[in-house]
């Protein structure tokens, strides 16, 4: 077991206080494989029961804005910030891109209001609840510790919007980031019961992403659980930088898997973007699909801090030429997520 401490040093100042069947066929993954059914593909509504896309939300929010209210928060596309860099692109677990808290005097009832029904229009309706739950376990609830920027000018070119806090990173760009899902690198996780989890994560609305990762791993023979697993070390977390086709990535092949252990990968997958919205969500498997699929990646899981020394290992990754998932569940979880439709976009961690 080992013995090294859990620690989070990031979360520390915080631990105490198309057609959608015919897309997925397209994409080489079947509905039915993925597990797909009438909540991943319905129609998705705001909170006023409205179909107004976030996009559209977003250029609403925008043109409520003060100038004092643009000057503090509202940058160029290309916007650098010192040693933060490329300050649209950043990604970490624990950051603020803005001063101003959502629920802060900063924002009118108005703009909170639209703000919040973008935070929505980005979710899959059937997880509002548990990333509701997210943040109040983490952050004290919605809007507590969470800000937002806007880059670029929504309606006249490209633009987006991003919202960070602790255990959070979304973004929302009506595609205007090119070949990349989700608007650029995410974040999620979640610290259910206390900084330190318990082997069985009670309470962690990620912990079943894990659990059926685990499962495939159970379903692996000898030999392929050998090279499966990764004994000793662990990728640093934010190393979610894309290393092409050249390959090196931990794990096995997932060309070496069983037919109905690929299946049951592709449920994995799903479990993985189930959170998002329907077009994200379609975006994502777009993006895998152009860099040759499920079949150009690796799978890998880590003995290092496996909480409990259960062997239902905390730590896992799916890595591909250009996508990215990592799984860090120990001393809680960390997911960073990276996904593109080509190698050579740059990650800012």
């Amino acid at each position: 077991m080992d013995q090294q401490p859990r620690t989070c040093p990031d979360c520390d100042r915080f631990a105490s206080d198309v057609d959608r069947r015919e897309f997925l066929k397209r994409a080489g993954i079947g509905a039915a494989a993925l597990g797909v059914g009438p909540a991943l593909l319905r129609g998705e509504e705001n909170s006023a029961g409205g179909k107004t896309d976030p996009e559209s939300l977003v250029k609403r929010l925008y043109d409520t804005f003060s100038d004092k209210q643009k000057n503090e928060i509202c940058f160029d596309w290309a916007h650098v910030d010192g040693e933060r860099g490329l300050l649209r692109t950043r990604v970490a677990n624990n950051w603020q891109i803005t001063q101003p808290k959502i629920d802060s005097p900063f924002y009118t009832d108005e703009q909170r209001d639209i703000v919040r029904s973008i935070f929505e229009g980005l979710y899959n309706p059937d997880w509002l609840a548990r990333i509701d739950q997210q943040l109040k376990d983490d952050a004290g609830g919605y809007g507590k510790q969470q800000s937002l920027a806007v880059f670029g000018r929504p309606g006249e070119d490209k633009f987006e919007f991003v919202m960070t806090g602790r255990h959070m990173t979304i973004r929302c760009d009506g595609n205007s980031a090119d070949h990349v899902a989700f608007g650029g690198p995410i974040f999620y996780g979640h610290a259910a019961q206390g900084f330190n989890e318990k082997p069985d994560h009670p309470g962690n609305v990620f912990w079943p992403q894990a659990l059926a990762a685990n499962k495939l791993y159970q379903m692996l023979d000898g030999k392929q659980q050998k090279a499966a697993l990764v004994d000793g070390r662990l990728p640093r977390e934010q190393d979610v930088n894309f290393h092409g086709t050249a390959g090196g990535f931990d794990g096995i092949p997932v060309t070496e898997l069983s037919a109905d252990q690929k299946e049951h990968l592709q449920g994995v997958l799903a479990k993985l973007v189930e959170p998002y919205r329907q077009s994200d969500r379609e975006e994502a498997l777009e993006c895998l699909k152009c860099q040759g699929g499920l079949d150009a990646c690796h799978l890998a899981f880590y003995s290092a801090r496996d909480i409990g020394g259960d062997s239902t290992w905390d730590n896992w990754r799916l890595e591909g030429p250009s996508f990215v998932w990592y799984f860090r569940g120990s001393p809680h979880v960390h997911v960073w997520v990276n996904v593109a439709d080509d190698p050579s976009v740059k990650l800012n961690a």
